[in-house]
């Protein structure tokens, strides 16, 4: 049944969703191939809308995720499966942290794992590099790059580094100039 394998997958996905949404989506690009639910293409379309709408990206993307693949109960599953681990994971480390609070071991634990969350997030940006500005080809070395949409990309970059504009802004006019323009 669609509903208990969707369920499942977004369940292991929020167990292992240390970091953020950002740290989910090399799990979501695994589902992409495992499951053909949607492409890598659709993957970025989530990411996008996921970004310029409230709330975390996790949950927007299981929900984004879960409606794509079987509809409305789709969507209400994956979001309540994403967010289950974590539910149980922080009522049970409240209850521990008082007790280990100060604890060396525990510290190192959580600067080891910084390091792993900084990997799967730059594993999620170089999969939606590819899907975003390079051709896709049989193998990288044979592929070649979209140079209009890195050239919008590194001018929105240097906008948004220079003058500070609040992301949602950037998002609108991208959205905009994306439905005038095919990069």
């Amino acid at each position: 049944m669609i509903y208990w394998t969707l369920f499942w997958e977004f369940l292991k996905i929020g167990l292992v969703a240390i970091g953020g949404g950002l740290a989910t989506l090399p799990f979501l690009y695994d589902l992409t191939v495992k499951t053909n639910w949607f492409t890598a293409a659709m993957l970025v379309d989530m990411i996008a809308i996921s970004e310029s709408t409230p709330g975390p990206i996790g949950i927007n993307m299981a929900t984004y995720a879960g409606y794509v693949t079987a509809s409305v109960l789709g969507g209400i599953l994956a979001s309540l499966a994403i967010i289950t681990p974590g539910v149980i994971l922080m009522m049970l480390i409240g209850k521990a942290m008082d007790k280990f609070r100060n604890s060396p071991l525990l510290l190192k634990v959580f600067y080891g794992i910084r390091p792993a969350v900084a990997a799967l997030i730059v594993y999620a940006a170089w999969e939606i590099i590819k899907v975003t500005m390079i051709t896709s080809a049989e193998n990288l070395w044979q592929a070649q790059l979209k140079f209009p949409a890195i050239g919008f990309f590194l001018l929105l970059f240097i906008v948004n580094k220079r003058f500070k504009i609040h992301p949602v802004l950037l998002i609108a006019v991208a959205a905009i100039t994306g439905a005038f323009i095919r990069f």
